[in-house]
């Protein structure tokens, strides 16, 4: 029975390390030459930087190929085959699916999609999910707004792929989600750590629901650093009474890498579908041994409409020194994405992961889900604040929460902040991607 085997493609999954580094070198090599003989970005790209598909004979030889950045992307789009310009690589009527970037980081990024890339994307998830225990049993629900940005559309399609029944949350506000979860029986739940953390807070306090009582047994969160920090990851588990697993993704990129069952203290790499790369952030070297941390450099070997090809995703992560117990060969990234090249900054001097700060206040006994971050300058000093909200039953502890905070600070960021404390409900919430980190100085 296939539902009883743990590997959602044995095959590949548990393939010998040598032999898949063969198989990604000819996969590389395929989707180069199409990115060289159907993009005129690419064509450009790569004929300016002299290199050319016969080039690439080794892995090494990758090395060698220029890498692209989103802000490239938003360059060439807009423009005819409008709107997604001179990466496209088949024809305009072979684009089925519409998608883009949520626009965090700038102007949104478009991303086009033909029906087999869109079956890849669902294999993707296929594998993710068949992984965290997801089986043809499952009700799956699945709490967002189903909108022009990614999110959780994939997992949608690769929740139906492997069997599982879905129920899509869509225009329901979060108490209406909660309720169906209660009246269908769902057993899973699809989500990012800040609105699964949320929607256990309506549970609890707008409708007396504990929802440990609601039977959801695993729960797949993406769109933020929050479940492979393991206070954020607590959290959430102790809230819910179920397994929570980390997957990281991107419109431009797919569904790359996943935690699986044993939850080995990071992520595995789907190094059948993509070739993950990390270069130093300082001198570009591509780091190929544990200890390092440096950005992601990933390509996409299955996707042509617009392909993606050492995409620069700006992702931190770190290669893992040990193998996973559950068998697979597939590599793993240490503690999953610990943050963005693009959030780490220097706070007086000291450089700062947004993450850090995260991990102490989750920790901590009394305060709530929600914070938030400002670095402001004042003359030619920085200077952070950090808003922290305090349950209700914690107040008469306040002074010694606020020396436990600020000696973990202290400890896990070697700064001091400003703190200020909040009634629970005070600060922001948010259903997609959280911005609690907010850098007001002044850029140059």
């Amino acid at each position: 029975m296939i539902s009883e085997q743990p590997y959602w493609n044995p095959v590949l999954e548990t393939m010998d390390p040598e032999k898949l580094q063969i198989l990604q070198l000819k996969k590389f090599q395929r989707i180069f030459q199409w990115a060289y003989d159907r993009s005129k970005f690419h064509r450009n790209l790569y004929d300016k930087a002299g290199i050319c598909p016969k080039d690439i004979r080794s892995l090494e030889d990758i090395r060698h190929v220029p890498t692209v950045e989103k802000s490239m992307m938003r360059d060439i789009q807009r423009k005819d085959p409008f709107p997604y310009g001179d990466a496209l690589c088949v024809p305009l009527d072979e684009v089925v699916e519409f998608h883009q970037t949520s626009g965090t980081t700038g102007q949104p990024v478009y991303q086009p999609d033909t029906w087999q890339d869109w079956e890849w994307w669902a294999e993707c998830w296929s594998y993710i999910l068949w992984s965290q225990g997801y089986r043809p049993k499952d009700r799956v629900f699945i709490p967002f707004g189903y909108n022009i940005f990614v999110a959780f559309w994939a997992g949608h399609y690769g929740a139906e792929k492997i069997g599982c029944e879905v129920i899509p949350g869509g225009v329901l506000d979060t108490a209406a989600r909660i309720l169906k979860i209660q009246e269908l029986k769902a057993t899973a739940l699809m989500g990012t750590p800040t609105y699964i953390l949320g929607m256990a807070e309506t549970a609890r306090n707008q409708l007396g629901i504990d929802p440990t009582s609601l039977g959801i047994d695993k729960i797949t969160c993406a769109g933020e650093c929050g479940a492979s920090i393991p206070s954020t990851k607590h959290r959430m588990e102790t809230a819910w009474g179920a397994k929570v697993y980390d997957h990281a993704g991107a419109t431009e990129i797919g569904a790359w890498s996943y935690e699986c069952q044993a939850q080995p203290g990071g992520m595995h790499v789907n190094d059948g579908l993509f070739l993950v790369e990390i270069q130093d952030i300082e001198t570009g070297e591509i780091i190929t041994s544990p200890g390092r941390k440096g950005k992601m450099l990933i390509t996409a070997f299955d996707r042509f409409a617009q392909p993606c090809v050492r995409f620069d995703a700006k992702d931190v992560i770190e290669w893992a020194d040990y193998a996973c117990p559950c068998g697979r060969t597939y590599r793993l990234i240490k503690g999953g994405v610990v943050g963005r090249a693009d959030d780490i900054t220097k706070v007086k001097g000291v450089l700062l992961a947004p993450s850090a700060i995260e991990e102490v206040v989750r920790s901590i006994r009394g305060l709530g889900n929600e914070y938030e971050v400002l670095v402001e300058k004042s003359g030619d000093t920085d200077r952070i604040a950090l808003k922290v909200e305090l349950y209700p039953d914690a107040e008469n502890n306040r002074t010694e929460i606020e020396r436990e905070l600020t000696d973990q600070l202290r400890l896990k960021t070697n700064l001091r902040y400003n703190l200020q404390f909040y009634s629970i409900g005070t600060l922001p919430r948010y259903e997609v991607k959280a911005k609690r980190f907010k850098d007001l100085r002044a850029k140059p």
